[in-house]
């Protein structure tokens, strides 16, 4: 006969033992990752004690790592998605605060134009793509394309892969004008309205379009064009 290892409570556990107890005692660094991800959940369920799914847990998360999802978590013996949606929260929280001394917060266009600074005065036209987080902070800059913006070369697609790919919660497109000249072509106009839309599909706002020159910068968020 198979014997059913024993389940127990947190709150039949001593309580210098309790996680929680712990954490106000010695401080959050004295206990072990599935002590801590047990102090964020608080309880398990029937025949599965909050150890053991703490320990469910970090397991899973060591195969993820950071692309661990909401689903992934569900998948878990006694983890719903409110217990899954408290980890993802205290985990994007923690990640946050880490990076909130080395990401820069990009709120306006004059923001964002030091990372076209170097595009001002190239012959050619550069496209740059910024990636942000929910906190409106810097996660990536890429370059797009090199050439002129029209809407043959510069599809949805290869803008919002890489925003995906950081997990990113809206971005703003630059590109220059080696004439000079910042006022909008039509195919700048029509660019930016396919970005928008492809945008709201993908849950991925497009903040702003900036052309950038030598002498100045245009904001077609700004000046109302989409």
């Amino acid at each position: 006969m198979k014997v059913q290892p024993e389940v127990r409570l947190i709150r039949e556990t001593p309580e210098i033992d309790r996680p929680r107890e712990r954490i106000r005692a010695r401080g959050a660094s004295s206990l072990s990752d599935p002590e801590l991800v047990a102090a964020i959940i608080g309880r398990g369920i029937k025949d599965h004690d909050v150890t053991a799914i703490s320990k469910d847990i970090c397991r899973c998360i060591g195969e993820k790592g950071l692309s661990v999802s909401c689903e992934d978590l569900v998948q878990i013996q006694g983890i719903g998605e409110a217990k899954a949606c408290q980890i993802l929260a205290a985990f994007e929280l923690a990640r946050r605060v880490q990076n909130k001394s080395c990401r820069p917060k990009i709120t306006s266009p004059e923001d964002a134009l030091p990372y076209a600074e170097e595009i001002r005065v190239e012959r050619q036209e550069h496209v740059i793509c910024i990636t942000l987080n929910g906190a409106h902070e810097l996660i990536k800059r890429r370059t797009i394309t090199k050439g002129i913006l029209n809407q043959s070369q510069i599809h949805p697609r290869e803008v919002y892969a890489d925003a995906i790919s950081d997990r990113a919660a809206s971005i703003i497109i630059m590109h220059n004008h080696p004439s000079g000249n910042v006022t909008p072509s039509s195919d700048d106009i029509a660019v930016t309205k396919k970005l928008a839309e492809a945008g709201e599909v993908l849950g991925i706002r497009l903040i702003d379009h900036i052309i950038v020159a030598e002498n100045g910068f245009c904001s077609l968020h700004g000046e109302g064009y989409f």
